[in-house]
């Protein structure tokens, strides 16, 4: 069955009032009594009608004007790529209908471009924005700005405490964290050894509860851990030498969580030590090198958080509350996808 959808000139037929006072009641201008304009509202809502977009964008005579910020595509061994190819995605969706986006990439290692970048995004006074509030203690005075303009603002990737965004869309990170636990323990069975979690950006709220949520599935079960923080506020990536270091001081080690995408440099200081992983390895993300290790059985499990989809939806949605003026939901929960081998897409 294929429901009908309603037009301006049925809607003004239902409600006994012209098209002109239709038009007057969704575009919120001219006047309209109190009795009018609630008879009109109650056939809108009834019918769940929505102005097209092409006629509402010609009605108020203006193009609209998003922006993405967010680090560069090849940091984080590529991580950001995914994110800006969904935006790309929302991006072409929504310009035919009058939206143009603009996209803000930073060295998120370098305290001096970020805020040029920042001061870029507030100059460009965008009717919404869309970014990832990493690195807190850069992001919050940045966040403040945004809120004092009343720019609406979808985050993604990351949430922060005490942040109103219109909308935030992730991974519940401490249930990611204690499900990263689960699968080395699934994938060990009997665990005597100890489990180590590398906290790459340690720095990073969500960093922080993926480590904590392991932790608390290893506390819990009564496995002895070890944890090594590397934090991204030094300028540079965790590398390959000082994921060696660990390895060496930590020899017998019934598994590693590392809770970003670097999976990849933990089986890179493993070759570098001429030996195959002796433990279980979990990590985050399906950029390109993970995929490789794991569909090459170097790295046991990945979990996933759907970046190019996380993408995408910040735009939707900032699309949908301003331009189509609907209500969005704000929370949107990205399911926590675990890839193996056997199931890598």
């Amino acid at each position: 069955m294929v429901e009908k959808l309603m037009t301006v000139k049925e809607i003004a037929a239902l409600a006994g009032v012209s098209i002109g006072t239709v038009d007057r009641v969704i575009y919120h201008r001219g006047r309209v009594s109190a009795e009018t304009r609630a008879r009109v509202e109650s056939i809108i809502q009834k019918y769940q009608f929505t102005p097209n977009p092409i006629a509402r964008r010609l009605k108020r005579n203006r193009a609209y004007r998003f922006c993405a910020f967010l680090p560069r595509q090849n940091q984080d061994a590529g991580y950001w790529s995914q994110i800006l190819e969904g935006i790309r995605e929302g991006s072409r969706e929504i310009t035919p209908l009058g939206v143009g986006t603009e996209i803000i990439q930073f060295d998120r290692y370098s305290i001096g471009e970020f805020h040029k970048a920042s001061d870029t995004l507030l100059l460009e006074k965008p009717d919404g924005i869309i970014l990832s509030p990493i690195m807190p203690e850069k992001m919050k005075s940045l966040i403040t700005k945004i809120q004092d303009s009343e720019i609406p603002c979808i985050f993604f990737d990351a949430d922060l405490p005490g942040a109103r965004p219109l909308c935030a869309i992730g991974q519940d990170s401490f249930r990611g964290g204690y499900l990263a636990g689960r699968l080395m323990h699934l994938l060990t069975g009997s665990i005597t050894k100890p489990l180590a979690v590398l906290d790459t950006h340690g720095e990073d709220y969500h960093i922080t509860r993926r480590r904590d949520g392991f932790l608390r599935y290893a506390g819990e079960l009564g496995f002895s851990t070890v944890v090594k923080e590397y934090s991204g506020y030094k300028g540079v990536e965790i590398s390959v030498d000082e994921i060696s270091v660990f390895l060496e001081e930590n020899p017998d080690l019934a598994g590693i969580f590392i809770t970003n995408c670097m999976a990849h440099r933990v089986v890179e200081a493993s070759k570098r030590q001429k030996r195959k992983c002796s433990f279980c390895l979990v990590g985050y993300d399906l950029i390109p090198d993970n995929r490789e290790l794991l569909r090459n059985g170097w790295i046991d499990a990945i979990i996933s958080q759907r970046p190019e989809e996380q993408g995408r939806e910040a735009l939707l949605n900032l699309y949908r509350h301003i331009v189509l003026e609907q209500d969005i939901l704000p929370k949107i929960e990205i399911p926590l996808d675990v890839y193996l081998k056997e199931n890598i897409p």
